[in-house]
């Protein structure tokens, strides 16, 4: 499991990341979202040893990254997928990380086939990659010491929807036998579609964790009827709260059960009734990141750098 405690990360009089505290359990595909600058990135580079924090800690598997013995055959990282020698090919980035971490160069064919990179693709420099394949190779690079955890920063950005999908599998039965994966991404479809947990991210604050379950169900209920405004009236009268939704559905906050009981006290027919999942992430992450969104940030960082260049005037 990944355990981070009260990771804090301060450049001058700007703090990236305060007190960011949660768990990645094993067996599931924790999605860790935030809008651009929001210090997801920031912790993941803390979180194996290549930023120092401010201060806070990160377990994984028990001991911090540093203390691995060997952390390739433990966790698997993906950070950045243009970070790679441009001058080399895929198998001899691939060959020098198997021969550090002591594996055969067999797994380095191995890896190549899992990851769908062709004997063409694999021979060539690595300039001469489109995103796409960068992300394969690192991908490829994170899976190649069979570790138990894995730690992926935009995995999905330059694939295709068919590499998405291939990418999203990968994951899926990675978790599946048993693996820990933390998961940051842009595309929340492809987090609501995978991910068991989110954690999200504001402003270098944890604004919201749980179980996606969980965070989906606070979103309330679908419901809809042939006599939606009847509808509305009898779920008000029994004591809901109730919102109009798209396409004359109604958005309650309760759950099914209790929904359906007040429509069939009413004697109204539903002719839908289910949790208010769909889009519903996009939703939620733009409510709970409101007031942390990029230009907001922007503006604060403007609002420091102007003060420091004062400062240097003076």
């Amino acid at each position: 499991m990944i355990s981070v405690d009260s990771l804090t990360k301060k450049y001058g009089s700007m703090t990236a990341v305060h007190d960011v505290s949660f768990t990645a359990a094993p067996g599931r595909v924790t999605g860790f979202l935030g809008p651009n600058g929001a210090g997801k990135s920031t912790t993941m580079r803390m979180m194996v040893g290549l930023t120092d924090p401010t201060s806070g800690t990160t377990h994984i598997l028990g001991r911090r990254f540093a203390e691995l013995p060997n952390p390739g055959r433990e966790v698997g990282v993906l950070l950045d997928a243009s970070a790679q020698h441009a001058g080399r090919s895929g198998r001899e980035i691939l060959a020098i990380a198997a021969h550090s971490m002591g594996l055969p160069r067999g797994r380095v064919e191995a890896m190549l086939d899992r990851v769908s990179l062709t004997e063409d693709e694999a021979g060539r420099r690595v300039r001469n990659y489109s995103l796409g394949m960068r992300q394969r190779l690192g991908i490829a690079a994170a899976l190649l010491g069979d570790p138990e955890v894995l730690v992926l920063d935009e995995p999905a950005n330059g694939l295709d929807p068919a590499g998405i999908r291939w990418m999203r599998d990968l994951l899926r039965d990675f978790a599946d036998q048993g693996g820990t994966v933390l998961l940051s991404s842009h595309l929340l479809h492809e987090i609501e579609v995978i991910a068991d947990d989110i954690v999200v991210i504001g402003n270098g604050r944890i604004v919201a964790q749980g179980t996606k379950d969980d965070l989906l169900a606070a979103g309330g209920s679908l419901v809809r009827a042939e006599d939606v405004p009847a509808l509305s009236r009898a779920l008000t009268a029994a004591g809901l709260t109730v919102h109009p939704d798209h396409e004359g559905a109604l958005r309650v906050e309760a759950d099914l059960a209790t929904i359906g009981r007040a429509a069939l006290d009413a004697r109204i027919a539903l002719t839908e009734l289910r949790a208010a999942d769909g889009a519903r992430l996009e939703e939620m992450f733009l409510e709970l990141t409101a007031a942390t969104q990029r230009d907001q940030l922007g503006d604060q960082l403007g609002d420091q750098l102007g003060d420091s260049l004062e400062g240097t005037a003076a």
